[in-house]
This record gives structure tokens, sequence and C-alpha cells, in this order.
């Protein structure tokens, strides 16, 4: 179809997400894996969002960069970041967006449109029937007709469009009964940051600012003063601005400030710091052009996130996600010199882990919106905790699977709430999803399964728990070369069969150019690298390069018995193993 000029595609999907930072490529990836057509829909031309190179912002999530052991999001981000890890060492942002590219493009039932902007949508009652964007390369129109729509775009870009509730800026403290909110409501949010990226170079740079930056002669004039800014290579969460202003309408304005200040902490860092000695060698390689946001408009679902949820764990019934991060509350102030660092950010503890239901991730009066990430429905002191981008994540891939239930039973997300919450539950735990309080559940072939290994107690495989809680392992460790069989009550037949391997929970898993201690740098030694499956004696499936710690293998026969044994690791003599069931 052609619009004046200018051509109009149509497209029809079961499930239309928008936007593909680390939300959308869960909620597109995981519906996709379970049987839906789904259309994602991004308005850049790299997928990721904050953690992609224009941006450069680590995956940070409930275990607060490992400070809480064994507490880092597994399934689909703990997918991507073993994978960064094996093809991308040197931690290079721009492999890391090939990586988060491929895992769209080439997943089976995705349709994926880069660069377009959603425009607009059409509703008919209370869901909407189709949205339409513009796709900058291309010079197209992109229609896209879906049955179920989840807004991932960060900045809830379909809340305008469709009519959906929405709120901006901080409750009063009486409306929720939060004690940490203020006492009037105000329009107020986080600010956005701009970093940059340095080098050291081997020999003596010479920097001479723009004309137009600002200039921070002290290091007094700075936040956190002299010790804010000793670690030079990748700029500063500080360097905030914009939550006093429209952090959408305003964004270019507040980007143009941000680089301004940019330049001037970089100017100090080299002409004015008492410290710059040490920045002598040191040269700018990385100005970021593009402002990653925090906080915009938020959904009002089902549910409303508050702080006294996450005070009392987050306890649903119907939890399909966790957080962990503090309610970490940023000024809206922004940047500002050394006696404002006492309320540039404060860290107020949350629970480790509390629970985050799905109430929180599908509209209050549109049928068929879902969200996830930093949109999702919470009071500003809940988001301030939730808005991290490894909790957003974690959100997506329930958003993705419970829009694969609405699709096939042909109900609504709320019905799936309804009707459908325990199927919801038990699918995330099988895709290696992590839900506080919950334990996987084994029925039908594995009814009756007999678990036997070459040491230790094997029947841990199923005891429904994919991860060290509260001291106890939940793992069955093995030397190289041990081995595990499954012995099926009677002869059926198997279509796969899935392994949980031990990526090392304990460390430090990030695509960061801040290493720490902690930090993996290259794959978990202990994590299983070549293993044999035989069925019946006969061996069915090898591998030698194995990086992932949740493995399916498809099997498609009739069988009594499946062994699987241990034979190499990336480092270690001992290797772990936290599952292994069939269906």
């Amino acid at each position: 179809m052609v619009v004046g000029k200018l051509i109009l595609e149509k497209h029809k999907a079961d499930f239309c997400v928008i936007g593909g930072g680390t939300a959308g490529i869960c909620a597109a990836i995981s519906a996709a894996r379970n049987g839906v057509k789904v259309i994602l829909i991004h308005d850049r031309p790299v997928l990721g969002g904050n953690a992609s190179s224009e941006m450069r912002m680590h995956i940070s999530g409930a275990d607060v960069h490992n400070k809480i052991k064994n507490m880092r999001e597994t399934g689909l981000i703990e997918e991507m970041r073993l994978e960064n890890l094996r093809r991308n060492p040197n931690k290079n942002f721009s492999i890391f967006d090939t990586i988060l590219y491929e895992k769209v493009k080439f997943e089976k039932n995705i349709l994926l449109f880069l660069n377009t902007s959603c425009l607009s949508a059409k509703t008919k009652g209370s869901k909407i029937l189709k949205v339409t964007g513009w796709q900058l390369t291309t010079q197209k129109y992109i229609e896209v007709t879906a049955k179920i729509f989840c807004d991932c775009s960060g900045d809830g870009i379909l809340a305008p469009l469709s009519g959906a509730k929405y709120r901006v800026g901080r409750e009063a403290k009486k409306e929720f009964n939060e004690s940490l909110a203020p006492d009037r409501a105000n329009p107020y949010t986080m600010g956005m940051t701009c970093l940059f990226s340095a080098e050291n170079t081997g020999k003596p740079v010479k920097f001479e600012p723009p004309k137009w930056a600002n200039v921070y002669k002290s290091c007094e004039d700075l936040p956190y003063g002299r010790s804010g800014h000793e670690w030079i290579k990748m700029g500063y969460w500080w360097i905030e601005m914009g939550g006093k202003k429209d952090t959408i309408s305003d964004t270019e304005e507040i980007r143009d400030e941000l680089l301004k200040t940019v330049y001037g902490i970089w100017d100090h860092i080299k002409n004015h710091c008492e410290d710059r000695k040490k920045a002598v060698n040191w040269d700018l390689n990385w100005v970021q052009f593009l402002p990653a946001k925090r906080e915009s408009r938020r959904y009002i679902g089902a549910h409303v996130l508050s702080q006294n949820d996450i005070a009392a764990e987050g306890r649903f019934d119907d939890i399909v996600a966790y957080g962990g991060w503090p309610m970490d509350d940023h000024n809206s102030g922004g940047i500002g010199k050394r006696e404002y660092v006492k309320t540039a950010t404060i860290f107020h503890k949350t629970p480790i882990p509390y629970g985050i239901p799905f109430g929180m991730l599908y509209s209050k009066n549109i049928k068929n919106l879902m969200f996830a990430g930093r949109d999702a429905s919470a009071t500003h002191m809940a988001f301030s905790s939730t808005r991290v981008m490894g909790t957003g994540g974690i959100m997506g891939e329930a958003a993705g699977v419970a829009a694969s239930i609405a699709v096939k039973k042909k109900v609504s997300p709320a019905q799936v709430k309804e009707k459908y919450i325990k199927e919801l539950q038990q699918s995330l735990i099988n895709e290696d999803c992590y839900i506080p309080w919950l334990t996987q559940e084994y029925s039908g072939i594995m009814n009756g399964a007999q678990l036997t290994s070459s040491s230790g107690d094997a029947s841990v495989l199923i005891d429904g728990v994919n991860r060290p809680v509260n001291e106890i392992s939940h793992r069955l460790d093995l030397k190289n070369n041990g081995w595990v069989k499954c012995r099926l009550k009677k002869s059926c037949y198997v279509k796969e069969l899935t392994l949980i391997f031990d990526s090392m929970m304990e460390k430090n898993l990030q695509m960061s150019r801040h290493q720490k201690d902690d930090q993996l740098a290259k794959l978990p030694v202990k994590l299983v690298k070549a293993f044999i499956v035989k069925a019946d004696g006969k061996t069915i499936f090898t591998s030698d390069d194995n990086y992932q710690r949740y493995v399916k293998i498809g099997v498609g026969k009739k069988i009594r018995t499946i062994e699987v044994k241990l034979t190499g690791t990336w480092g270690s003599k001992k290797t772990g193993i936290y599952a292994l069931w069939v269906k």
C-alpha cells in the first residue's frame, strides 16, 4: 500500500513487542520459543537499549554486582551473558550488539524491525488493534496487527497512543502509605546520563576542550570530590541531568547540557584535577550522544508494586519474577557540587530476593496491553529498585511466556492470571527462570523415575530448585567423567532432555568495562564443556564445546533409560549439575 508517495507495509502477528532493550528482547524470544508469531519493533539501529554500544551500561540485577551471592538472573539473561563471555572476552560493546541481534534476528517466529519508531495505535473499546511505526532507513510505514501488545520501550509510548493509564513522577506518601515517598506528589523523575570511554595510550596526550564545554576547575565542583572520578576509564553515573524537566519531550535539550558536562569533566581530569598527572597518557575514545534514561512514564497495571510490597518480600500468589537491587532513588536535581553528595542518590535496602507479581505486567484498562522493564506498574519508590535491566529482563521473559499462553488459550493477560497462573509459573521455572519460594513440579513420564549417579545423591536433580538457596546447594557435584542416569518407570516416548549445569552463580557475570576482582573474564571453570548422552545404551548426542547452563537436547524416540556422562569442563577437575529431566 502507498501512502502519498511512501510505502505502508502491513504485517500480522500474535504478539507485538515495542522496544528492543533487555526487557523487549526477552519478551520477544520467550514468546517465540513458546510457539507464537512475534514482531519486535525497535527505534534504534542496535538492540540492547541502555546495554547497547550506544550507551554501554552494564546489566545490573538482584545480585547487586555480586554483593549478594547466587542471586543473578538466569533464563535468557544468563544465556546472553554466557554467550557474550564465550564470544566477546574483550568486552567489545559492538560485538555484544551483534550477539543480541543474532538472538533476535535468527530466532524462529520473530520478525524484527530496527530503526522503527512507533507513531500511532488504533484501538477499539479497551483493546489495541494495531500500531504503526516509521522506519527511518527505508522510509516506510510499518503497520502491525496483533492479538497482544507489549510495551518495553521504557518511555511507555503506547500509553498516550492507546489511552492506557499511566503516571509520571513521585507519589505522595499517603497514596500508598510509603514512608520514603515525599509528603506531596510531584512530577519529578530521575535524570538521564551520558557516559564516556577513555584509554591509556602509553604516551602523553593533550586535551583541548570545546569552547562550549562546562568548566570544573576544582574537584570540589563535582559530586564526591576528588574520590568521585579516580577511575577514568568509563564515565560516571552521577553525570545526570533532566529529572526536573520532561525526560521525554526535553531530551534533546538535556542531551546538549549533558555533553557540555561530559567534556567539562574530561577537561577537569586532564587539565585541572589535583591528580591530573595520572591522566597524562589517557585519551577519550568515545562519548555517549544518546542519553541513557532512567525514568519517564510508568503504566498503571492490575497491581502497582509499592515500597511496602517490597518490604513484605513480595510473596504474591502470582509471582513470576524477582528483584533485589536496592531502592536506588536518584535526586531529580542531578549533578551538583560536593555538598550535594549526600543526596545524589540514596540507597534504601530491600529484602533479597523480593517477588514481582504478574499483575504489574499488564494494563489496568487496556485488555491486550502488557509491559515490562522500567515502564512496568510500580510506584516511584518501588521502581527505583525494579528499574535495573537484569530485573527488567526477567520481567520481559515472564511477559513473553504469559503472552504465549494467552494466545494459545485465546484469553487476555488478566485471564492468564485468573486461570493459568500456575501454568505460567511452572513454564518459567522449566525455562530456568528462578521464582523464589516456588519449586519445579515434575509430572508425566518423570513420575516414578529413578536417578542414580557416579557419586552423591542424584535425587537432588529433581528437588525442584535449580540454584543454591539459603546455604543449600541443590546441586550434584561430580568429578570429570562422572555420570548421571535416569531410569523411567517404563519405556515411553521422550521428546527432549533438559540439563541445567553449574555456571558458578557465586561469581559476578556482567558485560562491563569495569572489571571487578570477582567478575568472570572467561567461561566459568566448573561449567560443563563436554558431555555424552546415551539412550538405552546408545549414544544419541555428544558435545565438546558447550558453554551454556541451560541445555535442551532432542531425543524423539521411545526409551527407558538416559545417561549423561560429563567428560570435560572449562578448567576445573570438578563440575556440577542442578537438574536433569525428560518430557
